[in-house]
């Protein structure tokens, strides 16, 4: 192989994505309150672009047929600006947008009277939003400790362990009393670490501060606790046969009856095996829906669109007033004529978000008309494929424009990515969607007689009896994705078999 240095001309074709199009996809893709968070830091950053009052929305609504006519032909007299050009016709249709705007500006650059009420109604409902702190486990804990009468060095030692306590993790101490003991600890240290500990797990909510589940539900039991004995048996020796639910070996080991060792079980079910979980923050984000399913007089199904405040966003007509009548600078034309192109570019791309949004939804609900009108047992199969190819668009177009979308429903609300699953053909030919298989395998486990649960194979058998052709993993996978135990794990060794 030989190796030079010099210029060589080659030729090869390479696609390139325009910037335009980069930000229309990334708009397509973004989820609603995304999207706002947009627009609002576009109206920070870009002065020439602003957002309509009520007052502006209504007149441009009033006007609307005007301007319909005069923009009767939007593909041959588009609203762009030409960077190579001039671009004098462009700004003189920029500047008859708006003629019901005044015609008087303040040319200095202090914010409207509308931006600053809106900022300080943003500033006012995020303070009216901030939610109280709720109480930690650790100051929770730490509290209970201060009304105890403890020596300083044993009250530092609980107040070490508390810290390294996590709601998150139950409240259990996951790490050991060594580790949080100096290198060069001694015995003492280490009974000071017991000591407590065992203050720790007297503490409120029972069970905090356990080492393994046996632990934390033996501090929970009291005297109150009907058949306690039992029930400490079950905790301390048979937390493994209970979960798989082998009844005949504990009754071996312990000499119960089936019926005792139920009672016990009912009782120990009433223990918690996190008792600190409550402390812990899950926040759930609030979903808020893209679009809406309007029902007709007549049964269809029509998808709306929530034109929220995006579609009040307009150019500034003072910054295009600057153009026209020649004031602005040359270096103040080249960045109002770059503002103005990056509002024109967010505006045409939340109109597309908006345009595809509500075909590719549209074809979704025409396609899934049976689940609105019966139920999620009438789902069909669908791919992303077959709707792309109604809305003459490319598939990843598609999955960008169901991502994160959420539809409101008179069956709840519902993301739009839920309606896309595989299927298959029963042996009348007619497509069913998984989701209707899963829905028939938990009917026949729910009706199923508890003393001799079927197996995995039975309920393939009886699937395949009602026209469901699917294989034995099949129909465990859907049993584990449903949470559904097995067999042997359902069966109920009180009853007698039939």
């Amino acid at each position: 192989m030989k190796l030079s240095f010099g210029q060589n001309l080659s030729q090869k074709q390479s696609q390139t994505m325009a910037p335009r199009m980069i930000q229309s996809m990334e708009i397509l893709q973004m989820a609603q309150a995304a999207l706002e968070e947009k627009i609002e830091q576009e109206l920070v950053e870009n002065p020439a672009l602003e957002r309509g009052d009520e007052n502006r929305v209504e007149d441009e609504s009033e006007n609307k047929l005007d301007k319909e006519k005069e923009s009767k032909d939007v593909d041959q007299k588009e609203l762009v600006v030409e960077e190579n050009q001039g671009g004098e016709d462009d700004f003189e249709r920029l500047l008859n947008l708006d003629n019901d705007i005044p015609d008087h500006f303040d040319e200095s650059t202090r914010p409207s009277s509308n931006r600053i009420q809106e900022s300080r109604d943003r500033q006012h409902d995020m303070i009216a939003n901030i939610v109280d702190r709720a109480e930690t486990l650790q100051s929770h804990l730490v509290g209970q400790l201060h009304e105890m009468d403890l020596e300083p060095a044993l009250l530092k030692m609980c107040e070490r362990i508390v810290s390294s306590l996590s709601a998150k993790d139950g409240g259990y101490l996951k790490v050991a009393l060594e580790d949080l003991l100096p290198a060069d600890a001694g015995p003492a240290d280490k009974e000071l670490a017991e000591n407590a500990l065992a203050h720790i797990q007297q503490l409120d909510p029972p069970g905090v501060g356990a080492r393994d589940l046996s632990e934390c539900l033996v501090l929970q039991l009291s005297a109150d606790i009907e058949n306690l004995q039992n029930v400490r048996t079950l905790i301390l020796h048979h937390l493994e046969d209970l979960q798989h639910n082998r009844m005949p070996q504990i009754q071996k080991a312990t000499g119960l009856s089936i019926e005792e060792i139920n009672e016990a079980w009912d009782e120990l079910r009433k223990l918690d095996p996190r008792p600190a979980s409550s402390f812990a923050d899950d926040f759930v984000p609030t979903v808020t829906p893209d679009m809406w399913l309007e029902i007709t007089d007549e049964g269809n199904y029509v998808v709306k669109m929530d034109e929220g405040p995006s579609r009040s966003l307009y150019i500034s007509k003072y910054y295009r007033q600057r153009l026209a009548t020649g004031q602005a600078t040359a270096e103040e034309k080249e960045f109002i004529k770059a503002k103005i192109i990056s509002a024109q570019w967010l505006i045409g791309s939340i109109e597309q978000r908006r345009n595809t949004l509500t075909r590719v939804a549209q074809e979704i609900v025409d396609h899934q008309k049976d689940f609105f009108d019966n139920g999620p047992e009438f789902l069909k199969p669908l791919k992303m494929e077959q709707i792309a190819e109604k809305v003459k668009v490319h598939v990843t177009t598609v999955s960008r424009a169901v991502g994160e979308k959420w539809i409101e429903t008179h069956r709840g609300i519902l993301p739009l990515r839920m309606f896309f699953m595989g299927g298959t053909t029963t042996e009348g030919g007619e497509d069913v969607a998984w989701n209707k298989i899963k829905i028939e395998l938990k009917k026949l486990i729910d009706n199923e007689d508890s003393s001799k649960p079927y197996s995995d194979v039975e309920i393939m058998r009886r699937l395949k009896s009602k026209g469901f052709n699917v294989a034995r993993r099949t129909v465990t996978k859907y049993r584990e994705l449903l949470d559904i135990p097995s067999s042997r794990v359902r069966r109920d060794w009180s009853k007698k078999k039939k």
